[in-house]
């Protein structure tokens, strides 16, 4: 295998591929030669200025793929034209048609495509999702300070494209609506973004999405008529929330509220416990990283052929509801405009537009 691109993210692809007893990592690729060298050496591969010399002489059987958004299509696309298996960072790519063209040059040419939706190999997130059966209302968060990476995309396609996967992974019902609002702050692409999606089951998601954050948030709650799962996919703490047999068969809290002599302050305490069941749910916190799982599933994928838990098409309908979203973005009124304006910033209004 090897590494296209080794920065912030790509050298512990790096780093994790090269401690994998089932990979031989025989290159990392990046323009940047201090850079390069450097996790080449810790990584005992070689470094590479240009991941055409790879195609040349076929010297890899996968590869992954961390280079800036703006350049996944050129490159993920010339390794799958190849029929070399890739793993291509989210989101798939830089818009919806050259996703497309991502996901048709996989299907032509054979090779496995996997798209690096990180949090589905979160395991407080898969705890959470075996408990999480067709689900009314999701409520997603994602902040984070700006960091000054991935510069070339903006809060959609950097944090609320993870959201997005797994409301659809839920979900698993067409979308009927979108409804988006969005500011930039710093420049050059929106940096915080609130949007609400309708499916066509019925379920709403809201999402909200913010690099200007001065606190670190990673968060789901999926209520559903069993009851409510809150997912801290930070700290990997899940609990589920479910009405008791005591609610459900015994007498309404109400109505025990309205007795003569009714102790209130022992009903208030009792609601959780024994009226709703409150369950901290198992999670593997003592097994491997979550993108040690997803770089382990992509070369478990590679070598027997099996439908990685991210492919293509999911990545692709992710990116299609960004799109959605982005475009909702660009029409909000914010100034009172019907023909809609970008918060703050307006000088990247434009931008966003075209992105759109």
């Amino acid at each position: 295998m090897a590494v296209i691109g080794v920065g912030a993210l790509g050298r512990h692809h790096a780093r994790i591929l090269s401690e994998n007893s089932g990979v031989e990592l025989v290159a990392v690729v990046d323009s940047r030669e201090d850079q390069g060298r450097d996790v080449a050496a810790k990584c005992r591969a070689t470094w590479l200025a240009d991941y055409h010399e790879l195609l040349l002489c076929r010297a890899v059987d996968a590869v992954s793929v961390v280079v800036p958004t703006v350049a996944h299509w050129q490159v993920a696309g010339d390794f799958l034209r190849a029929g070399i298996p890739v793993l291509v960072e989210k989101p798939l790519a830089a818009n919806v048609d050259q996703a497309r063209d991502l996901v048709e040059l996989a299907r032509d040419s054979g090779a496995l495509l996997q798209v690096g939706h990180i949090e589905r190999f979160n395991p407080a997130f898969q705890a959470a999702s075996d408990r999480i059966r067709q689900p009314k209302y999701i409520r997603a968060e994602r902040t984070s300070p700006y960091t000054f990476r991935s510069t070339d995309i903006g809060a959609v396609h950097d944090l609320m494209i993870h959201d997005i996967d797994l409301v659809l992974s839920l979900v698993g019902s067409p979308l009927s609506s979108v409804e988006a609002f969005g500011v930039t702050v710093i420049g050059g692409h929106e940096d915080a973004v609130q949007a609400r999606l309708r499916f066509a089951s019925g379920c709403i998601a809201d999402l909200t999405a913010s690099r200007i954050s001065p606190a670190v948030s990673r968060s789901l709650q999926a209520w559903s008529a069993t009851g409510c799962v809150t997912c801290d996919m930070h700290t990997r703490e899940v609990r589920q929330y479910a009405p008791s047999d005591r609610l459900r068969y015994g007498p309404p809290p109400l109505e025990l509220a309205r007795q003569p002599g009714a102790d209130m302050e022992q009903l208030k305490k009792d609601v959780f416990g024994r009226f709703v069941q409150v369950e901290s749910l198992p999670v593997d916190a003592s097994g491997p990283d979550a993108l040690t799982r997803e770089l382990t599933d992509f070369v478990d994928c590679v070598k027997t052929g099996r439908t990685p838990h991210v492919d293509g098409e999911q990545g692709l309908a992710a990116m299609l509801i960004a799109d959605a979203v982005l475009k909702s973005v660009a029409q909000h009124q914010w100034d009172g405009d019907a023909d809609g304006a970008i918060g703050c910033n307006p000088s990247i209004q434009g931008d966003l537009c075209k992105a759109a």
